[in-house]
């Protein structure tokens, strides 16, 4: 029996996805190959490649003026690559920080340029996302991190800024409508939303590319990714295919209803949070995460029976990080209504015979 899979990340995928990358991993379209063992040179991996680039401008209303790569090395790569290619010692940049994968992100950039910090919610443990900050015009950009999987915040609208604004959306991208248009550059691990683990999509505007300036190693020079069209080394062939599925899968139900059932399950779980004493959410209310919901027992004696009763429901992955504790229901765009619907039964019987 199929688990509910609840985890952070590598993530649930939607079903039809799992069973048609089952049946290309043994015979692609009656090719008598292997996705696993097409070259990438093949007209079958150019057709995927394409495919996979327009569906992600397609869902994501970008134009021409974008290119869409899928490289390697994960979101954490991209932390020290992007200042890499558009940062000098005396270029500045700023950054918000709003949680553990923002201090990551400034850590590696401080080897690049002056990095200045223009907004934080360390000091309440991340609960809230910050506002009321001015981005300075002298920056070579703005980064953010727009959902938070460890504190379970999220932006549910973007800071105005004067400079090409950055976002790593590893954990939230294309689980709703969202003006795209808005960022220069956009980056995301596939194993949340999109895929499987050991792709990472990177959405660059032509526009912050003539920025770079610098020679730089081919294998981490954007220039040479979008002149090879992510073609410079080896892609992951099958990352990539299993990411053309789910593509397809989103533009199948459309970002409309994908944004309403990612609230519908999101707002299952908060009620159930907010409705009993036992349990306390992390994020505060109007921050909250529709992909990462965090919360601790005013009882945390009662932690391990929890999870022991999820558990046996076939519940997986909903054990919080240690930054927060407790435990953190991940709820991408793939978890079906029935695992939420699943674990807010659990809740609620726990919750009315403990609070």
């Amino acid at each position: 029996m199929r688990k509910h899979i609840f985890n952070a990340g590598p993530a649930v995928l939607p079903e039809e996805v799992l069973q048609q990358a089952s049946e290309a991993v043994v015979d692609l379209h009656a090719s008598g190959m292997s996705v696993l063992e097409i070259s990438h040179r093949a007209t079958a991996f150019d057709d995927i490649l394409r495919e996979a680039q327009s569906l992600v401008k397609e869902l994501m209303g970008l134009g021409e003026d974008y290119s869409v790569l899928f490289l390697q090395g994960g979101a954490s790569l991209q932390f020290s690559m992007l200042p890499m290619n558009l940062l000098s010692e005396e270029d500045a940049a700023g950054y918000a920080d709003t949680g553990t994968w923002s201090v990551k992100a400034i850590k590696e950039a401080r080897l690049f340029g002056q990095i200045h910090v223009l907004a934080s919610s360390k000091q309440d443990n991340y609960r809230h996302i910050p506002k009321g900050y001015t981005i300075p015009d002298n920056l070579k950009y703005f980064h953010i991190t727009t959902n938070n999987t460890i504190f379970g915040t999220q932006y549910h609208t973007f800071p105005d800024a004067p400079v090409p604004l950055i976002a790593d959306m590893s954990s939230d991208i294309l689980c709703r409508k969202m003006e795209a248009t808005r960022f220069d550059f956009i980056y995301a691990g596939a194993q949340k939303n999109l895929g499987p683990a050991g792709v990472t999509l990177v959405i660059i505007k032509q526009s912050l590319l003539n920025l770079i300036r610098k020679t730089l190693p081919s294998m981490l020079d954007y220039r040479v990714h979008v002149e090879n069209n992510s073609l410079y080394n080896t892609p992951c062939v099958f990352g990539i295919y299993v990411c053309l599925l789910t593509l397809r899968w989103l533009k199948s139900k459309g970002l409309d209803a994908i944004e309403a059932l990612n609230k519908q399950k999101a707002s299952l779980i908060y009620s159930v949070i907010d409705r009993y004493p036992l349990f306390s959410g992390h994020a505060v209310p109007e921050d909250r995460s529709l992909m990462n919901i965090t919360f601790t027992l005013t009882k945390p004696e009662l932690e391990s029976q929890l999870l022991e009763e999820t558990k046996k429901a076939g519940i997986t992955g909903i054990k919080g990080h240690r930054s927060v504790g407790g435990f953190r229901a991940s709820v991408y765009n793939a978890l079906p209504l029935k695992s939420v619907s699943l674990l807010c039964e659990i809740m609620e019987d726990f919750g009315k015979k403990y609070s």
